[in-house]
């Protein structure tokens, strides 16, 4: 295993500038990039991605512990997305509140009514932080699991051969050749491919099929549309087939439509329901991504609730809950939300309010955790949040490289993710993997928010 890299590199700063340098030509030629902020939708003018400067140290066991469990965690999140009595009890009180939430939930019911699609196409991410204990280990605990546009499974595939460069220059081959070889962009592309075959072995004699050529699918198109676009542009024939262009679309993967600003319209809603309806495989399908809302993980934490989804998998159950931090519910009914307030409210550094949203940066900490729920203690709209013991990892110091940023070796904090991606036909799991890993590094000085929102940058682990 390695070891940190040392302070005659770290803190060189010659060395440093001309390794910021090697780093910076060195992703723009590994394809690690982005559009800029002044022209985000054209691909004229890019940037390297932000990322560190050297790869940060993961201890080995708890980075195994995050792959090894994320099967049961694809199993997992596939079996809840199936069970409707355990998404309405569970949300039950949140779609009272929240009106997000709860559009999505009459979409769910709807589908339902009208019967949901064979094949299922999961593609998600758990995301944890090492929590530190008071001996000096860490231990792995989970911050979310994402099951809408769990995202860097590309940029991701290729950092490795940035931080093997970079730490080749500095003098450093062992650590170089320690760097791990990481390509989630082809166990989800590989996902995606077998949902669109089994679509096509619905639809078409199996012949008509383009075939499998050298361990990769080739010629399947595809098109990139808003929510707008589909409602202008495309419909429903007799079958539930979806058109889009006059074209027949096997899989829907939604890359947006995980917060309200998404839809802007009620076109965009009617675009969403149109799609959900469809025979088209989706990714993720409605039910899935409820599964994958704040509420449902902090009830996932109650006892005896994983396993009824596990009933003869003790060990599956003792792997899934290991990673649990504490989750604290704040319903009005029965006392315990009243208790958790009370908790929060006398000790609010300790822990994390959470809403039904995704995309980073809507978390509250701290003080404000106070200023919120004063104002709710005694209302039902804080049933819309859970409370989660905050994660406290050790921190360690890197160089964080942004374009026009400065470079200052800062106190920061790393956030270790699982990929996960699952095919199912029916009954039949046909694929049920952990395809990578992604470690996102940001300042200690920033609470919340990822690469996407502008605080956190792609990294690697050293494993020590």
């Amino acid at each position: 295993m390695g070891e940190n890299i040392p302070d005659e590199v770290m803190k060189n700063p010659a060395l440093v500038k001309e390794l910021a340098d090697v780093a910076k030509d060195e992703a723009l030629l590994q394809g690690v990039l982005m559009r800029i902020q002044e022209s985000p939708n054209s691909s004229e003018l890019v940037t390297y991605a932000p990322f560190t400067l050297f790869p940060s140290p993961v201890p080995k066991a708890v980075f195994l512990q995050a792959l090894e469990v994320q099967t049961h965690f694809n199993t997992l999140v596939d079996k809840i997305s199936q069970d409707s009595d355990f998404l309405q009890e569970a949300l039950a009180n949140t779609i009272e509140v929240d009106d997000f939430t709860a559009r999505l939930f009459r979409i769910h019911q709807q589908i339902l009514e009208e019967g949901r699609s064979q094949i299922v196409l999961g593609l998600n991410r758990s995301d944890y932080m090492l929590d530190q204990r008071q001996d000096g280990t860490s231990a792995l605990k989970q911050i979310e699991i994402n099951t809408f546009a769990a995202s860097f499974g590309g940029l991701s595939s290729r950092t490795p051969d940035v931080h093997r460069h970079i730490l080749k220059v500095a003098g450093r081959p062992e650590e170089s050749r320690q760097i791990l070889d990481n390509n989630p962009a082809a166990g989800l592309a590989r996902a995606v491919a077998k949902a669109w075959e089994l679509y096509g072995s619905e639809r078409w004699e199996p012949r008509s099929i383009p075939q499998m050529k050298n361990s990769c699918y080739q010629n399947i198109p595809t098109i990139r549309k808003r929510f707008d676009d589909v409602c202008g542009s495309g419909s429903l024939d007799q079958d539930k087939r979806l058109f889009v262009d006059g074209k027949e679309v096997a899989v829907v993967y939604f890359r947006n439509g995980y917060m309200p600003q998404n839809y802007t319209s009620e076109e965009c809603w009617d675009a969403r329901l149109m799609m959900e309806r469809s025979r088209a495989v989706k990714c993720p399908d409605i039910s899935t991504h409820l599964a994958g809302t704040k509420k449902v993980q902090q009830v996932l934490a109650r006892p005896g609730v994983l396993e009824k989804f596990f009933p003869d998998q003790p060990e599956a159950v003792k792997q899934i809950r290991a990673t649990f931090a504490g989750l604290y519910t704040l319903d009005m009914v029965g006392g315990e939300g009243d208790q958790t307030v009370e908790m929060a409210l006398a000790a609010p550094d300790r822990y994390v309010l959470k809403p039904q949203r995704e995309g980073g940066g809507n978390n509250i900490y701290g003080a404000e955790i106070r200023q919120v729920l004063e104002g709710l203690k005694d209302a039902t709209q804080r049933t819309a949040y859970i409370l989660m013991d905050k994660i406290n990892p050790a921190p360690v110091q890197n160089y964080l490289l942004r374009q026009g940023g400065p470079l200052t070796l800062s106190n920061c904090l790393s956030e270790l993710g699982a990929f996960g991606a699952y095919v199912r036909h029916g009954a039949d799991m046909i694929m049920n993997e952990c395809v990578g890993h992604l470690l996102r590094t940001k300042s200690s000085e920033h609470s919340d928010g990822g690469v996407a929102a502008g605080v956190a940058v792609l990294d690697n682990p050293l494993l020590i």
